[in-house]
């Protein structure tokens, strides 16, 4: 029996990877998680209230493109952080997180040809995994973009050769950038817009770490599109409970566009999605609704901004992160620096060549490791001061 050739190549998972490296090796202290992205802060404690006088629900098959409450919710949200007016029937979806439309996306709208040739899909290097995972599933060409110092670690795809933008039905951009917590501006949004327009290819913006920042709400791909009159059809935004409201086991997502983009991934879902539990989107239109623990929450990941930049102010090369809640740290090599962080200190982190793609000395996350700022303030100071005497002094 065969096996698809198409995935045979695939390198390991940046997680069992990271498990093959240390767990060999007994960690040097307390043991400190700061590899995976999964808020720590308390999520808002009504939450549950709201799934159990729901909870008659379970009894029934749920709405796959979302309950008209919770798709409400999502639209009154988006006027009021980006001033934009959708309409719940024709330019939002509920998604069961947004990995699930991230990969759907590209399986939804990216054509089987572009310009008579193998359609290219581009993506950020470091980037999150399941965009080149999308690009190969629907038999694209993956190209990955350097996101880095030199290009205020977002990727340049204007600098793209005209041959490879002919052949790209899709870019995916990650804004604020996982892993490095930049920030695309508004010109950046208008400039790619404007790309996707000479080109005619798609922009796939996953914004799931918007309302993490230190100061500025960074500015959002709707927004800007309204502002230069892009075509609703070109963009598709992509957006989270998991970080915003610390709620990533609730699977609570949206995905925004134009109503032919919309009708053509609810065309999708309805053979092949997984909708998520009427309860849940209960709870889900109720946290869209509220604002309150979204600034809580906001301002504990701003304090910890602040005991990062103490710990490592005298760091040469430590970059402050403008959002999110990663730190992208330069070291010699990542997976040594890894590994003797763990052997020496117990403190876990996740070396950043696993975040990318390139041959040894061409990856550009093979200088860096990435740290997730998730755990309590106190442990996570205690494991950044842990890190930087064993790894800066």
């Amino acid at each position: 029996m065969e096996f698809p050739k198409r995935f045979a190549n695939l390198p390991p998972y940046a997680f069992p990877r990271l498990r093959a490296l240390l767990d060999a090796h007994a960690p040097g202290g307390d043991v400190v998680h700061m590899t995976i992205g999964e808020p720590k802060h308390a999520f808002p404690h009504w939450v549950v209230d709201v799934i159990v006088r729901n909870a008659d629900g379970f009894n029934q098959y749920p709405q796959n493109e979302g309950t008209d409450a919770l798709r409400g919710a999502i639209t009154d949200w988006v006027a009021r952080r980006y001033g934009v007016s959708l309409d719940p029937g024709q330019n939002v979806m509920v998604l069961n997180g947004t990995r699930e439309g991230l990969y759907n996306a590209a399986m939804a709208l990216v054509p089987e040809t572009k310009n008579g040739q193998q359609p290219v899909i581009l993506s950020p290097n470091p980037f999150y995994q399941v965009y080149m995972i999308a690009a190969i599933s629907v038999g694209a060409e993956p190209v990955f973009v350097p996101a880095t110092d030199a290009t205020g670690h977002l990727p340049d795809f204007g600098a793209l050769p005209r041959d490879v933008l002919n052949r790209t039905a899709a870019a995916y951009i990650c804004s604020p950038a996982n892993p490095q917590g930049a920030v695309a501006s508004r010109d950046y949004w208008a400039e790619l817009l404007a790309l996707a327009e000479q080109y005619d290819f798609r922009v796939f913006a996953d914004e799931c770490y918007s309302e993490i920042y230190r100061d500025d709400a960074p500015p959002g791909v709707l927004s800007v599109a309204k502002e230069v009159g892009a075509d609703p059809e070109r963009v598709i935004a992509f957006h989270s409970l998991s970080k915003r409201s610390n709620l990533p086991g609730l699977r609570s997502g949206f995905v925004a566009g134009g109503p032919k983009t919309i009708a053509a991934m609810k065309q999708l879902r309805a053979y092949s999605g997984a909708p998520l539990p009427g309860p849940l989107q209960a709870a889900a239109a109720a946290v869209w609704a509220d604002e309150a623990h979204v600034i809580e929450n906001r301002g504990l990941y701003q304090q910890k901004y602040a005991a990062a930049d103490e710990i490592f102010a005298d760091v040469q090369g430590y970059r402050a992160p403008e959002a999110g809640f990663f730190l992208w740290l330069p070291v010699d090599d990542g997976e040594q620096a890894a590994l003797k962080l763990w052997k020496e200190t117990g403190v876990r982190v996740l070396p950043g060549a696993y975040l990318a793609q390139g041959k040894p000395g061409q990856n550009p996350g093979e200088g860096f490791i990435r740290v997730a700022m998730v755990a309590p303030k106190d442990e996570m100071a205690q494991g950044l001061t842990r890190l930087r005497d064993c790894l800066y002094k």
